[in-house]
Formats: C-alpha cells, structure tokens, sequence
C-alpha cells in the first residue's frame, strides 16, 4: 500500500515524467514477454530491441499519452456514454493512427531502415495494424475513458504492443 500511495502522490506531483517511467516499464516488460512467449528461452533474448521498445514509452508514449488524455478531457470533460463514445472515436480516428505509425517509424529507423523502406513498411503494416486492433483497443478506450479519471491514464491504449 505504501507503493500506492508514492505512486499516486508522484502523479500529482510529477504527472509526466511518472507517466513515461510507467510507460518505459510497460513497454519493456510488454517486449520481455512477448519474446519470451514466442521463443521460449530467456538466453536468446533481444535485449536491444527491449531497449527500443522501453526507450518508446518513456521518450515518445508516456508524455504522448499524457498530453493526449489531457487534451480530451479538457474539450470532453464529462464521463457521460455519450462523451465517453466520442473520445473512443475521436481516439480510433486520430490518435490511434498517428501514434502506430509513429511507433511503425520509430522501430524501423532505429533498425536502419531507410525512408523509402519505412514508407513501404508503413504501407504494407499500419492499416492491417489498425484493423486488427478494431477488435481490442476500442473496448480498453471505453473503460479508460469512463472509469478512470484522467489523471489515473497513464497508458490506457498500448496500440503498438
């Protein structure tokens, strides 16, 4: 409990950098997960890609994201079905897709991709990502946005993991 208590004393406190530490460490431990669930041997780890993928939540997702759930709070202030409906498009329409291709782009460049290939990739990847996601992120969008208040958001939609 004490955990908590800090935890949500630093998010008044130091709401961003809180935000994209959680994030860092979301996506890290997301990306440790994953590998260790499709290969099964924690000895042939990617650890650079963990980095990677650590270094996206906190530089990039975590201060996105707190940006992002203010920004919709401050214009849909309500918790109503009707607002909350409204963020969750608003979110699938603008936020969703910006944010994978900005992830899309970010892993590529640092794996040495160069634009022409990023753009390929994102031609061929980002719109079966999003339709994928279709089936998942707006039901994670709907209780983010109705049940937690916004300064509990830390990372209510993962769209790249």
């Amino acid at each position: 409990m004490r955990f908590l208590s800090w935890y949500l004393r630093m998010l008044d406190v130091r709401p961003v950098i809180t935000k994209s530490v959680s994030a860092g460490l979301i996506y890290g431990a997301a990306d440790l997960t994953a590998q260790s669930m499709t290969i099964g041997a924690f000895s042939s780890l990617d650890l650079i890609r963990t980095l990677r993928m650590a270094m996206f939540g906190l530089f990039i997702l975590g201060p996105a994201q707190h940006l992002w759930f203010n920004f919709l709070g401050r214009i849909l202030p309500k918790r109503d079905m009707t607002t909350t409906l409204k963020k969750l498009i608003v979110g699938q329409i603008f936020y969703g897709p910006s944010c994978t291709a900005v992830f899309f782009t970010y892993n590529a460049f640092l794996q040495g991709e160069s634009g022409s290939e990023i753009t390929l990739r994102l031609r061929r990847d980002l719109l079966p990502t999003l339709t994928g996601g279709l089936m998942y992120w707006p039901v994670c969008d709907f209780f983010t946005y109705k049940i937690i208040p916004v300064h509990l958001q830390v990372d209510g939609n993962w769209r790249s993991i």
